[in-house]
């Protein structure tokens, strides 16, 4: 039996065009209030249960990014001067597949067992920061944050008042190991694409380069060649180099650049354009302050150093963050739980517990009542303690 028509995107979104500078409408808690009472309202109806409930708005979500494809490109490239290739590969791309990947799944990932909590009617709220820890407050069922540290830490602590579970995906340091076995013009290249694309305003793309002496020299001017390759040598004039976000992110990254190592590449920048040229780092010392925090922002450095990570990706970058069918999510300060594909649905689903016990053996079970004796708790002992030697396991409290 196919499946009704996907409802309009339209009833999810409401897309309005902002004039450069206009501020976003911010949705405030009493808002915040109603919108989670009318989700609890669908979810309590009983109308998220369903998977053809699911699949249609699974389907809107990729319908919604189709049709709306040329608003994305076109705001994108007006606010942050970023290519079309960008943002149709590592924007749309990416959330429409993993759209795709959960309708192909989703039959399959029901069937198991029933998940007491599930995809629900979902609203999209504008919210400070500051607000952040107080629509927590409102008691969700689960809460998902990407951000800082910072603000994650306040997150887990508003949610921990209320026992709500959280998945928190932190920045930190993501750092990329060239040996000098490594073929040093494709690792330049695939460094240089993942490092600077979105104007190097990416979590999980490298920030600093654990490179063997051997071959430090070469990776260097390897870097410089793919450099001039990509956005040739101005990269302020290329229609494929993106600009920073904002200017709180800009200073923040033009800070640490001066702050740190020495500049053997770019480190030109323009404030009024939020421009920070494609930047290489060399000497650089765990002390700098561009290793202290993550780097969202056009800028590689050098170091040598052990490192732990929630992720990895051999002979490439950040792709390990574009598999639908990979975890992706932090270790340690740099988060906890995971995402993507089966991961989201696991992330968002409560795994429940159905023990269905039959009345028939009453006549073993009496054991565990008292009075007690010490002949029945050896009797139970015998029967209830896990073997070493077998799988089986009887319990018969």
């Amino acid at each position: 039996m196919s499946s009704p028509p996907s409802p309009s995107p339209a009833r999810w979104f409401k897309l309005r065009r902002t004039r450069l500078g206009e501020p976003c409408l911010k949705t405030y808690t009493l808002e915040c209030v109603d919108l989670l009472r009318r989700a609890r309202v669908a979810f309590q109806a009983g109308r998220t249960l369903k998977e053809v409930f699911r699949l249609t708005q699974l389907e809107a979500v990729v319908r919604f990014l189709e049709e709306h494809e040329c608003d994305f490109v076109e705001a994108l490239a007006r606010d942050l001067h970023k290519p079309r290739f960008e943002t149709v590969l590592l924007e749309l791309t990416v959330v429409k597949n993993e759209a795709l990947h959960a309708i192909n799944n989703l039959k399959k990932w029901m069937k198991p067992q029933h998940m007491e909590r599930n995809l629900e009617c979902f609203h999209v709220i504008l919210s400070g920061v500051n607000d952040l820890p107080k629509v927590v407050e409102l008691k969700f069922d689960h809460v998902f944050f990407s951000g800082n540290r910072e603000d994650g830490s306040r997150i887990a602590q508003a949610a921990a008042r209320t026992l709500t579970p959280v998945t928190l995906l932190l920045s930190g340091k993501n750092p990329c190991y060239v040996d000098q076995q490594c073929e040093i013009a494709t690792t330049a290249q695939r460094i240089a694409w993942a490092r600077f694309q979105n104007a190097g305003q990416s979590l999980v793309a490298p920030d600093y380069v654990l490179c063997h002496a051997d071959v430090k020299a070469q990776l260097v001017e390897a870097l410089k060649y793919y450099l001039m390759q990509f956005y040739g040598c101005d990269p302020r004039e290329s229609c494929s180099y993106g600009r920073m976000v904002n200017l709180e992110l800009f200073n923040r990254t033009r800070d640490m650049l001066w702050r740190s190592g020495k500049v053997v590449v770019g480190g030109q920048v323009i404030e009024a354009e939020k421009y920070i040229a494609p930047t290489i780092l060399t000497e650089v010392t765990e002390t700098d302050a561009i290793m202290q925090k993550e780097i969202c922002g056009p800028v590689i450095s050098r170091l040598m150093s052990e490192t732990s990570s929630g992720s990895f990706c051999a002979n490439d970058s950040i792709l390990q963050s574009l598999m639908v069918a990979l975890p992706f999510g932090g270790v340690g300060a740099s988060g906890m739980g995971s995402y993507h594909g089966r991961y989201s649905f696991d992330t968002f689903s409560h795994r429940k517990s159905c023990l269905l016990r039959s009345t028939r053996f009453e006549c073993v079970t009496y054991l565990r009542y008292p009075p007690y004796e010490d002949r029945n708790l050896s009797l139970m002992t015998w029967a209830s303690t896990v073997s070493q030697k077998s799988q089986g396991w009887c319990q018969i409290l």
